[in-house]
């Protein structure tokens, strides 16, 4: 195979990746986007080394760019979904602090819910 094909077959398995962790994303699953994001991560290891150039790729590189791009910002608009309702449940996401033993030093409030 030359490296013309390999770069096309790895955008497409990186295409395909960034299909699945997109619909995961929608589908809010979790062990879907884990799949996904492993076949992503070895589809761009393997592009390190037979990165085709924006030539041969015929601006392929630019669509899966962008296609990143967009599924970065909807995990980064599930994540702040998920904070907001964290915080809503008395919790937030803020950083552990740990003392010099290890120990966090996380204020482990609770709220109740609902007063039966």
């Amino acid at each position: 195979m030359n490296t013309s094909a390999a770069s096309s077959g790895l955008l497409d398995q990186l295409g395909v990746a960034l299909a699945d962790e997109r619909q995961a994303l929608l589908d809010h699953d979790v062990e879907g986007l884990m799949r996904a994001t492993s076949a992503k991560l070895a589809a761009l290891k393997a592009l390190e080394f037979d990165l085709p150039t924006e030539a041969e790729a015929g601006g392929r590189l630019r669509e899966l760019a962008e296609a990143n791009r967009a599924n970065g910002a909807l995990l980064s608009r599930r994540r702040r979904e998920v904070n907001w309702a964290l915080r809503h449940l008395g919790r937030s996401e803020s950083a552990p602090s740990y003392d010099a033993k290890g120990q966090s030093n996380t204020l482990q409030a609770s709220r109740s819910l609902a007063v039966a």
